[in-house]
């Protein structure tokens, strides 16, 4: 970026007047540009970045249900790991996942979207269910034994570990922040991160669909 600034300046030229890639020669070409139209951005065929990522799980969900991956086989899931009191990433991202599962309407109902929990001390069948629904009435969750849960993650390549211990809500994780979409056949369809807004969310979930 300082490059481009220096190169800028060396040109006689505006920081400001650079954007999307263009150079312009005065503020008005400038404001011109970003008035105008542009084309919504396709979304990108596969995964962003190589990975090897394993998606079977064995864990129990906020019925008290013992669930493997088979049983969501025909339906795509949009798996985050986080945990349901989360203050932090948790509370972007699964907000903006129900918004985006509201702006696909009915064909939202073909998703199961899954937070698996970093905290099962917190995270049990009896407390995720109202937990997660402040999020999404959706939204499932899945918890286990810590050694469960660690093998799982361990598939997903995510890490988990508490920063520091509130005295009023307890232990603060940090952890994995990617939402993953999985396919009806238990394929890794890409991974999306929680940093889009909702509608981009939504548009990439239904390239999927």
């Amino acid at each position: 970026m300082r490059l481009l600034i220096g190169a800028l300046v060396a040109f006689g030229l505006s920081p400001a007047s650079a954007h999307d890639g263009v150079v312009h020669k005065t503020p008005a070409e400038a404001a011109a540009h970003s008035a105008a139209p542009r084309a919504v951005a396709p979304v990108p065929a596969g995964l962003p970045f190589p990975v090897d990522i394993d998606v079977r799980f064995a864990l129990t969900d906020q019925t008290g249900r013992r669930v493997t991956e088979q049983d969501f086989r025909g339906r795509p899931m949009a798996v985050f790991f986080g945990y349901a009191n989360c203050q932090a990433i948790c509370s972007v991202a699964l907000p903006r996942l129900g918004e985006a599962l509201d702006l696909l309407g009915e064909r939202a109902d073909a998703i199961a979207p899954l937070l698996i929990t970093v905290d099962p001390v917190r995270d049990t069948p009896e407390t995720m269910g109202p937990a997660l629904a402040k999020w999404h009435p959706a939204l499932g969750g899945l918890t286990g034994s810590e050694a469960d849960l660690a093998a799982v993650r361990a598939r997903f390549q995510v890490e988990a570990e508490v920063v520091y211990v509130d005295p009023d809500i307890g232990p603060v994780y940090s952890h994995g922040s990617f939402i993953y979409l999985i396919g009806a056949e238990g394929d890794l369809l890409t991974i999306v991160p929680p940093i889009l807004g909702p509608e981009r969310i939504a548009q990439i979930i239904s390239a999927y669909l």
